[in-house]
């Protein structure tokens, strides 16, 4: 008989690179069967990195392998250049490319995560913060793989959001052009709450919106809840779908005190949690808790 995994594992699935941390090995969750899989794609603000997410929103409460994956561009995988190059066009050599890369990427890495733990074929979770709150959406939006429960973290719900708050923050403006205008339309997931609910049966889906994130991400937020609410009201189709469309399956959770980041910057190496951290960590875990099984 093996000896459970206790320790963070790090490695790279279908060269996406991964931290993944176990399931508890708790009396309570002993005879439960495989653990389900949590698959978690973290902010490009602190924390900037999967091992940083890993600590900062660990999920130890919720009996499931949690497996936060590396975004393109930074942590292991950086390119030369290429913050410079977002800095002259954020949506075309920044996010555009950046959720594109992690969502065409994650059918490939899924397949090698499950061959490698042992966390069964059934439905995931997802977690997404704030740019990979962007990918987790497309993921849902645009990959056939079957999940039961959703976590956004002051997600980038709206790339053209995600833009304009870049650019703000160099102190320049974003000439929107016509190929900019349709990359960003693509990856706007309240005028695409419609792809989301109609998957039969729709995850629950959390969206953890700090305080004092973008007040424009705050508005963003709030919309893609109503959104997805008319979405599923308006789906019909089975009864585990209409069952899906209640508020109790969709909802939006105000954290008092929390900026954007989730972490102390500059976010890259795991860092000690903060307390509004372990705020965010609590809420999430409840979540899944509930609907992840």
């Amino acid at each position: 008989m093996s000896t459970p995994l206790t320790e963070p594992v790090v490695g790279w699935a279908a060269g996406v690179p991964f931290t993944a941390l176990p399931p508890s090995a708790s009396a309570q969750d002993q005879g439960r069967g495989p653990a389900p899989l949590i698959v978690a794609w973290h902010m490009m603000d602190a924390p900037r990195s999967d091992a940083a997410f890993a600590a900062a929103l660990p999920l130890a409460g919720v009996h499931a392998w949690r497996v936060y994956l590396g975004m393109p561009l930074v942590g292991r995988r950086p390119v030369p250049g290429a913050y410079e190059a977002a800095q002259t066009d954020p949506m075309m050599r920044y996010v555009g490319p950046v959720v594109r890369q992690a969502t065409e990427e994650f059918p490939a890495a899924l397949e090698m995560l499950r061959e490698r733990f042992p966390c069964g074929d059934g439905p995931i979770g997802v977690v997404g913060g704030s740019l990979g709150g962007t990918v987790a959406l497309n993921v849902l939006a645009r990959v056939q793989v079957d999940v039961a429960a959703v976590a956004l973290v002051n997600p980038a719900i709206r790339a053209r959001t995600a833009v304009e708050v870049f650019s703000a923050a160099h102190g320049t403006s974003y000439p929107w052009g016509e190929q900019a205008r349709a990359s960003a339309d693509e990856l706007d997931f309240v005028a695409h709450a419609a792809l989301i609910g109609a998957r039969d049966p729709a995850p629950a889906l959390l969206v953890v919106s700090g305080e004092h994130d973008y007040p424009r991400s705050r508005v963003d937020a709030a919309e893609l809840v109503a959104a997805l609410g008319h979405a599923g009201s308006r789906s019909g189709g089975s009864s585990a779908s209409s069952a899906s469309s209640g508020p109790e399956r969709i909802r939006l959770e105000t954290i008092p005190g929390l900026d954007h980041p989730l972490a102390e910057q500059p976010g890259v190496e795991p860092a000690p949690q903060t307390p509004l951290a372990r705020l965010v960590d609590e809420t999430v875990t409840a979540w899944f808790r509930t609907h992840l099984r």
